[in-house]
């Protein structure tokens, strides 16, 4: 019956019905405008990780992320030593070395731009002038606006942020609206 009833609802082809984490990512997350710095931050080192990897794989782990690295507080993160950064390699989470070195180095960067812009949410969202492009029937992994943000956080130095990883994650936090038409989440 509870197959059925998600059945019912026309969602994207990428959603694996089976996994109700990806279920409800979809139905409620994923594609919807987000301003929660916090919120933009977890969304970004878990998109970080992402890397080689699918997200369904790093969704099914975000509960095991957000306790190792302290509920995503990044003030906690940007201080993270080589001993902690240690101790991460043997918790239930993607145990890459690079990509938690990444995570610190990431988390300092944040913090920066938050101070520069007044916030993230600014920085991110002002991109687009706080606009949600509609892209729902590009099929591609990369575009000129995840270009050009790609180019602007490596130079301000943040590490695992390509372009593939940026457009992703403008579509996670809804500043690209990629939606199929014959989803139900679909806007126009």
């Amino acid at each position: 019956m509870d197959n059925q009833k998600k059945k019912a609802i026309n969602r994207c082809s990428w959603v694996n019905l089976d996994n109700p984490l990806y279920v409800d990512y979809h139905d409620n997350e994923w594609g919807i405008p987000e301003h929660n710095d916090t919120k933009l931050f977890e969304m970004l080192i878990l998109e970080c990780f992402q890397a080689g990897l699918t997200w369904e794989c790093v969704l099914n782990k975000r509960e095991n992320f957000r306790k190792a690295f302290d509920n995503f507080d990044m003030q906690k993160i940007s201080k993270y030593d080589d001993a902690k950064c240690e101790q991460l390699l043997s918790t239930p989470i993607i145990r890459n070395r690079l990509k938690i070195k990444a995570t610190v180095t990431n988390s300092r960067i944040f913090m920066k731009i938050q101070k520069e812009f007044g916030s993230f949410d600014a920085y991110i969202w002002g991109f687009t002038n706080g606009k949600v492009i509609n892209e729902s029937c590009d099929i591609r992994s990369t575009s000129p606006l995840s270009d050009e943000i790609s180019k602007d956080l490596k130079k301000r130095g943040m590490k695992f942020v390509g372009s593939t990883i940026i457009y992703a994650y403008l579509q996670a936090i809804g500043i690209l609206n990629a939606h199929t038409p014959d989803c139900d989440c679909y806007t126009n």
